[in-house]
């Protein structure tokens, strides 16, 4: 995700308030931002937002607007997949596991490896062919941060393919996109919801 036209990054600024959002380039840089905010306090074990956290979602947020940042590659995300138990993305199980596509393919999802996640047959069949944030939303659950890193890069690279990451957020749903761009969260729930990564399940 590269930016341009934008205010460039002058020292770090703690931003508490929520920037205005009009585009789909600044609506994916402050979901990813707020996900790298808590993916750094999970990581350091912390109950609480601190001012580095805010700073590094600050500093992200700019840094991706202005193209003086980007997101990482897949392939962090990619390497998972051979360093983490093969289990269940959404749930952890071990059992009856598929490959599911996490953008369906019904609805214009790639079928390559950084789309493909491991899924038990119970989740699979559940989520189908809908998207899945917005099946994990219909049962009050909020993905891992890993697997959210993982949705909102594809989401970001499809956007940036499709030449439509500066066209106006309201206008996403007419775009015929493979995923509902707007479901993308900006908010998330307190750090003690929230699991970096689903481990596998007691069974």
């Amino acid at each position: 995700l590269r930016g341009r036209g934008a205010e460039g990054v002058r020292g770090v600024r703690v931003l508490m308030a929520p920037p205005t959002i009009t585009t789909i380039r600044e609506h994916i840089a402050w979901s990813y931002a707020n996900l790298a905010m808590a993916d750094a306090a999970l990581s350091a074990s912390v109950n609480a937002y601190g001012t580095v956290h805010f700073m590094i979602r600050n500093r992200l947020y700019h840094g991706l607007i202005s193209g003086r940042m980007s997101m990482r590659t897949l392939y962090d995300d990619e390497r998972l997949k051979m360093t983490m138990p093969q289990a269940c993305y959404y749930c952890g199980s071990l059992n009856n596991l598929s490959v599911d596509h996490l953008i369906p393919r019904i609805k214009g999802g790639r079928d390559e490896a950084d789309n493909l996640i491991w899924a038990c047959r119970p989740c699979n069949s559940s989520k189908h062919g809908r998207d899945m944030l917005e099946w994990m939303d219909a049962r009050s659950v909020f993905p891992s941060i890993l697997l959210l890193r993982r949705y909102i890069k594809i989401a970001a690279r499809h956007c940036d393919e499709e030449g439509c990451l500066d066209m106006e957020l309201s206008s996403a749903g007419d775009l015929g996109l493979p995923f509902d761009v707007s479901l993308l969260p900006t908010v998330f729930p307190p750090l003690g919801e929230l699991r970096r990564w689903v481990y596998p399940a007691e069974e």
